[in-house]
């Protein structure tokens, strides 16, 4: 008996990457997305496969589908992209995840929700782990992410408590790979195509802020045993690389990887930029039995053949 999967999102970066797996391990996948920053290119090569479906849907909207698990990422997720409508991001985010936590409710689906390191702001503790509260500027920039990523956990969890839906939360750290949008401003995106081009990679602020990189297939990895995980356990849970990079750091790896000539340029670090990025994942480790295995050199390997077609 197959599987009826819903994921909202799905023509995303890591949305298709999931569809992806989830077909190949026999579930009949719904894929929902507005294509807001999602592509229908992420999503061709799975196009005339019977048991796939695509629906141009917006989240903010309640989806009447039966299914039995619902992935929410539905959420623009870099500063570039969530920042250009911030009002539509928290709608995306608040809206998206009552109308998702409905439809749970009223199939009995088991949900998991795509939420982020985000909720942590610009962390007091380092590294981060779940029981962290965050340090979030609710009036800033990148609040409309932030915030909104925090009001969905919010939501999951009253949902949980009230109508005793069946929910999982995971918070994903910096995660990389091919069919990144090479125009979303997130960095391994940046740096690989400005150093392709040959143009000057951009650090903004010192390079002295780190970062840890999960590459996608691990992170699609500890996704579905999540969803698979025991009853009860909620989460949320941490899902990222423990592997920490400063942002120099990864600049140089770059520029030798693509053995580019291209200069660092040092810009003025944007608002609210956190200085600190990396993952506990004890949680995961010992209740997944999930930890990344790809290591940074061999994930950027497989990033920059990909961004070679845009260049």
């Amino acid at each position: 008996m197959r599987n009826r999967v819903l994921i909202t999102g799905g023509a995303g970066f890591l949305g298709s990457h999931l569809c992806e797996r989830l077909l190949k391990e026999g579930n009949d996948v719904i894929c929902a997305d507005n294509l807001f920053t999602g592509s229908k290119d992420n999503i061709r090569h799975l196009m005339g496969n019977p048991y796939f479906e695509f629906i141009r849907h917006d989240v903010t909207n309640p989806l009447f589908v039966e299914v039995d698990q619902i992935y929410n990422l539905a959420c623009p997720a870099s500063p570039v992209h969530y920042q250009y409508n911030p009002i539509k991001t928290t709608k995306t985010s608040v809206y998206g995840a009552m109308n998702m936590l409905g439809l749970a409710k009223r199939t009995g689906a088991r949900i998991l929700q795509a939420s982020t390191s985000e909720v942590y702001g610009d962390p007091e503790i380092h590294p981060q782990p779940e029981h962290y509260r965050g340090c979030v500027n609710p009036i800033g920039i990148r609040s409309c992410y932030d915030e909104g990523k925090r009001v969905a956990e919010t939501l999951f969890f009253d949902y949980h408590r009230q109508h005793k839906v069946d929910i999982k939360v995971m918070r994903i750290f910096n995660t990389y790979g091919p069919r990144m949008n090479p125009n979303d401003g997130r960095v391994v995106s940046n740096f690989i195509v400005q150093a392709l081009k040959g143009h000057p990679i951009t650090i903004y602020g010192d390079g002295h802020q780190t970062r840890s990189f999960c590459y996608v297939d691990d992170l699609v990895e500890g996704m579905i045993k999540l969803m698979e995980s025991r009853e009860g356990f909620t989460g949320p849970v941490n899902m990222g690389n423990p592997e920490e990079f400063t942002i120099k750091e990864l600049a140089t790896q770059v520029i030798a990887m693509t053995g580019t000539k291209s200069e660092i340029v040092y810009k003025p670090l944007p608002g609210d930029d956190p200085m600190q990025r990396k993952p506990v994942i004890t949680l995961a480790r010992e209740e997944l039995l999930w930890e990344p295995t790809i290591e940074l050199k061999e994930g950027l390997k497989k990033t920059i053949e990909y961004f070679k077609q845009f260049v």
